[in-house]
This record gives C-alpha cells, structure tokens and sequence, in this order.
C-alpha cells in the first residue's frame, strides 16, 4: 500500500493536480479572489456576534442527531430565515451542503426512481445518484431535448432530474423555467442546486425564485451556507411533505450530528441581512463586470468568473506566481474539469473595491505568455 501511496503521488505531481491544505500566514496581505465569501460576511460583525450569542446560549455543539435531542430552537430559526429569503414553504438544515445533496437524492432514489442528472453537477451530486441505488443516466450540459428524450423513454414510477442553478465551471446558467416546465410534463420532481445562486441571483433570492418557482410543488432546492451565507453547514428546501419524508429517510440527517448553533445562527442572520441590503448583492454583479472585463472575457453568470487557461501544469503555475504577487486565485485542474480545459476560478466578492479588482486582472494579464495573451484577446 505504501509503495502505491507513493506512486499516486507522483502522476498527481507529474500531471500538475497535486492539491495540498495550506493555512494561510496571518498577517499576510493577500487579496482573496479564491474563497467562496460571495457577499464578505464570514468575518461581518452581526453573523460573528450570532454564533457568539448561539454558543453562549446552546454551546459548541449540537450533542446529537436532530431526531434525537439534537434540536435546538436555533435549528428552526435557520429554517424559517432561509424559507422567508427564499420564498420556500419549508426547509432542513443539514451539517453541510454535501450532505445535503446525498440526503435528498438518496432519501428519494432506489429502483424505483430513475435519476437523470446534466453531466456538470457538483461531485456530491455525483455520489449521491451513486449512492441512491437508483438507475443513473447523464444528459449533455443543458440539453434539454436529450433530457426530453430520456424522460419519455423512461419505465421506472419516479423520476428526479438533478441540475445546477449556476454552474461554477463555466460560469453559465440553468434555464430554470423550461427546465421546470419540461419535468412537470414528465412528472417529473426537479432537484436544483443553489450553491452559486442564493445570495446572489435574484436579488439574493436564488434563481428558482427568480424564475418563479419558489413553493412550486415539482421542485425542490439544495444549498449550501458555506458560500455567501458566509457560515457552514447546508440545507434542503421544498414542499412539506418532503421534509417530513427527509427527516424520516435521509441518512446523513439521521444519522448525523446536528448543524453546530454558531454556525445555524450566523447563517439566520445572514439571510436576514441579504434580505434588508439588497446593494450588498448588487455589489457582486457589478465586481463580477469588473473582473471579466479585466480578463477579456465574457461575465459568468454568478460571482465566480472562470478564466480558461488549458493544461494543468499552467493553470497551477499561474496561480503560484499570482500567490506569490498577493493574489489568491482558486484553480480548476482535472478532476474538477476534464484534461485540457483548466481554469482560473476568480471570485467578484462584494466587499471588494474596484481599484482592487483592475490590479488584479491587470497583474493576471502580464503573467501571459504573447501566446496566451492574443488567444485572450479572441475568447
């Protein structure tokens, strides 16, 4: 085993897709491009002195499953902030994101539900159709009619189609309503993950809300509190039948701890602020001009903006020397993204200032080789 350890180390240097933990130095003056803190409140004093006042009150930890006495009242407080800022009729706190995902799809998966899935979701999407014991197929990124052609052909009573509200990799959105509007034809229940889309499309709504399918009884939403909540931790969001059935059959709510109150209550507060400031939001899709107009590139649909860079060796590279410079810039290497198209990951954070984002992509374009600078000019 040690000898195979050893060798897998190797192709993983060898191809440039080494990924390490590193704590960033404190003190450091680093701009951060590379975090998912969408809209700057991790470190906001209101969601800080939440989780203060949550671990005072309720302590560190959850102590138990929520089926078990592991429920506290700051559970139900995040449950109603997220419904209010969402427009969902009910909703469930998981311990993360990705175990929201696996809860849902397999909680709602077997042989007797087949699960269809655009081939660009998230690894724990992935996982959890894995995991669900359902028949699994992949539609092409976006094809509807390929997934219209599967739905009809389909012979199992269920149906899930699984999808991303905006997908992080190439930055582009999920056309939501005809999407819903297709599954509803099919009877067909639509799982859409919201990770990249609550707190900043819709004005912080999410883009289900949006497309005005908040309550819509065919759909259901997974999120993260990671990501602009600017906390931890994840939940599920749909009709109440289906949070009943989830806290019943979902094994990673079952059988897991609950959410850590800090955490539940940072991510309440959060959503009540996206709620009351609505610039905050507005400052995401301004910053996210800014930066693609700074690449040369065209603006994604959310706060990621991806820069295609090509090999992996290069993309690692050019992240390294943007680091050393005082940047930090995230990078898409295989297997995030298949060979050949890796990428930059640049984050539009709203409490970033412009000045700050022209340096940045400034800095980032005398990195380029003439080469790459003239193939930029054409993308």
């Amino acid at each position: 085993m040690q000898d195979w350890l050893a060798a897998q180390a190797r192709v993983r240097r060898r191809r440039g897709v080494l990924r390490q933990a590193i704590p960033r130095t404190a003190g450091r003056a680093v701009l951060d491009l590379a975090s998912n803190d969408y809209l700057g409140l991790a470190a906001d004093p209101r969601l800080q002195a939440a989780g203060i006042a949550a671990v005072e009150r309720y302590g560190t930890g959850a102590r138990a499953s929520r089926v078990v006495t592991g429920t506290q009242p700051v559970h139900e407080e995040l449950e109603a902030a997220l419904c209010a800022l969402t427009g969902q009729p009910a909703a469930l706190a998981f311990s993360s994101g990705y175990t929201a995902n696996l809860g849902i799809l397999t909680a709602l998966g077997g042989p007797g539900t087949l699960i269809l899935a655009d081939e660009h979701i998230h690894a724990s999407l992935i996982d959890a159709a894995r995991l669900s014991r359902s028949p699994v197929g992949m539609f092409p990124h976006a094809d509807l009619d390929t997934l219209a052609k599967l739905l009809a052909a389909r012979t199992q009573p269920r149906a899930v189609v699984v999808i991303e509200s905006i997908y992080s990799v190439l930055g582009d959105a999920a056309d939501l309503a005809a999407t819903a509007a297709l599954c509803a034809g099919h009877d067909a229940l639509l799982v859409v993950d919201e990770a990249h889309g609550i707190g900043v499309a819709g004005a912080g709504r999410g883009a289900v809300h949006a497309a005005g399918l908040a309550g819509a009884g065919h759909v259901a939403v997974t999120a993260t509190l990671s990501k602009a909540l600017g906390a931890q931790g994840g939940a599920v969001l749909g009709s109440a039948a289906l949070r009943e059935h989830l806290v019943n059959t979902a094994r990673t709510f079952i059988f897991d701890t609950g959410l850590a109150p800090c955490s539940a209550a940072a991510a309440a507060e959060a959503c009540r602020i996206i709620a009351a400031e609505p610039d905050r939001v507005a400052a995401v899709g301004r910053n996210a001009a800014l930066l693609a107009a700074g690449c040369g590139i065209e603006q994604a649909a959310g706060a990621v903006q991806p820069v295609p860079v090509g090999p992996a060796q290069r993309a690692a590279e050019l992240a390294a020397r943007l680091e050393e410079a005082g940047v930090l810039a995230g990078c898409f290497r295989p297997p995030s993204v298949p060979d050949g198209i890796s990428r930059l990951r640049l984050t539009a954070r709203a409490d970033l200032a412009p000045e700050q984002l022209r340096w940045a992509t400034g800095l980032l374009r005398s990195l380029l080789s003439p080469t790459e600078a003239a193939a930029w000019a054409t993308t």
